[in-house]
């Protein structure tokens, strides 16, 4: 069998922890949105560079507030830029989390997949497991490619 780089267990106690943290999170970002693919590919988007220019653009609105319309409101700005660096950390900190998890449900997935493998072609090898021929053939289901069906020749006469 290859490596085995994960031998663990998660209880349902820790199960149902983490769940709760995660619940626990959710309910501490109330103010979360879930947007559609047509928002995401629309929206202007603020990178490492926007930042800077936002940090100033905020600066000039607080000291200059004469020349922007009455409807502009500088604490909104305030507030989402304050929000946005808050969020930041926790962003990083969860996409890491997320990574994490995301290797970790790959790597023993595999694991369990490779182990499958293994004993399948253990039992197709043995040849005289009383009884598991209906099972193997099952098993062996999983690698049966479908052929594409011939398309009926017409004829024209």
């Amino acid at each position: 069998m290859a490596d085995n780089r994960i031998s663990a267990n998660l209880s349902a106690t820790d199960r149902l922890a983490v769940m709760d943290a995660i619940a626990t999170i959710r309910e501490k970002l109330p103010f979360l949105v879930d947007l559609t693919t047509e928002d995401r590919r629309t929206m202007l988007k603020m990178g490492d560079k926007s930042r800077a220019f936002v940090s100033k653009a905020l600066e000039v609105a607080t000291q200059n507030p004469e020349f922007l319309p009455r409807s502009f409101n500088v604490e909104e700005m305030r507030r989402d830029l304050a929000l946005y660096e808050a969020l930041y950390p926790i962003l990083l900190s969860l996409t890491q989390l997320q990574e994490l998890v995301d290797d970790t449900y790959i790597a023993i997935g595999s694991e369990a997949y490779a182990a499958a493998l293994a004993v399948y072609n253990y039992a197709k090898a043995s040849g005289d497991v009383t009884g598991l021929d209906a099972v193997i053939d099952e098993m062996g289901r999983r690698f049966t490619r479908r052929s594409k069906k011939k398309q009926p020749e017409t004829s024209v006469n």
